[in-house]
This record gives structure tokens, C-alpha cells and sequence, in this order.
């Protein structure tokens, strides 16, 4: 049985619905990990279209710490819900602001939290179904800040891939089966 799948896919391409899809059971913990901004109502609405197309049965998480991700994971057992993670790259961007690594040279604090989400991920006992962005397939940024999200999107992308059952590309809203 498949107990750990991640969906990548690029923007717009069907993979937070792919996902959903893949649950079927009645009660899934949603984790979602994107950041509300006081001043952007751009996101606020991208954030409601998410939560309207999720059942009502489903209990959600919103944007836990890098750290709680982890802890919340390592909590699970088998008889737990399906866990529904949407998604990494949010998870990074937040990692990374709260290690202050976007303008600074250290990222130390980030890669501790990737090596404590990965361990999490690889020991975590419940049904799981991670979303993330794939994002190494564009143009090089422009950017450090840019360029130093995609090499570690990228790098935690290839991580949590060794460690998951099942691995899915979506291009175009067509799932291709990697793994």
C-alpha cells in the first residue's frame, strides 16, 4: 500500500486538486502551509478558492512553523486520517523567512529544518500526500533570493522524493506516475 505520495507540478498545473483527489476518505488533516499577508487580498482569494473545494468533513491546519510540520508528522500513527500537506514550497518560503536566509549567507537554520521535515516525512505512519512545486524546470532567476529558492526548492524536492512511495509529475493537469 502506498503510504507516502508527492505530487509536483508547476503553477496552475492541477497538482493541489490532483492531490485532493487521491483522498477519498471522509476525514483528511489538511495542512496548509501558506502565510497569510495583511496587504495582499491577490492571496487571501487564492487561499479561498482552496478551502471551498475541500470537504466539510475535513479538519485544516493553517500554516503551522517549519518546526510544528515536523512534530506534527512524527505525532502520527496508522490509524490516524490521511494527512494532506499543501504545500513545500510555501513551507520553504516560511522556513526561510523565519531563518532571515534571503539576504544573508547563512541558511543553516533552513537546512536544519529540511534534514527535521525529511526524517519526519520518511517515519510518519499515517497516509500521506505532499504537494510542491516544481520549479527547476524554467529559466534561471534573475535574483539571489530567486535562484536560492529554486536550488533549495529543488534540493528538498529530490529529498522527500527518495523517501515517498509514490511520486507524480503534473504537466498541463495530466498526472504522469515517476515512481
Amino acid at each position: 500500500m502506498t503510504t507516502r505520495t508527492l505530487v509536483l507540478g508547476g503553477a496552475r498545473s492541477g497538482k493541489s486538486a490532483h492531490a485532493e483527489g487521491l483522498l477519498t476518505d471522509a476525514t483528511v488533516t489538511y495542512v496548509a502551509t501558506a502565510r497569510r499577508y495583511p496587504d495582499d487580498p491577490d492571496w487571501d482569494a487564492r487561499i479561498a478558492k482552496h478551502v471551498a473545494r475541500r470537504p466539510s468533513t475535513w479538519h485544516t491546519v493553517e500554516a503551522p512553523a517549519p518546526h510544528d510540520l515536523s512534530a506534527l508528522l512524527t505525532a502520527t500513527s496508522a490509524e490516524d486520517p490521511p494527512i494532506l500537506v499543501d504545500d513545500l514550497s510555501t513551507w520553504l518560503v516560511g522556513a526561510m523567512d523565519d531563518a532571515g536566509a534571503w539576504e544573508g549567507d547563512s541558511v543553516e537554520r533552513v537546512e536544519r529544518d529540511v534534514d527535521e521535515l525529511v526524517a519526519s516525512i520518511a517515519t510518519c505512519r499515517a497516509r500521506l500526500v505532499l504537494v510542491t512545486a516544481e520549479v527547476g524546470l524554467g529559466v534561471v532567476p534573475q535574483t539571489r533570493s530567486g535562484r536560492l529558492f529554486r536550488d533549495h526548492l529543488g534540493a528538498l524536492n529530490a529529498r522527500v522524493a527518495g523517501v515517498c512511495d509514490e511520486v507524480q509529475l503534473l504537466v498541463a493537469g495530466i498526472p504522469l506516475k515517476l515512481r
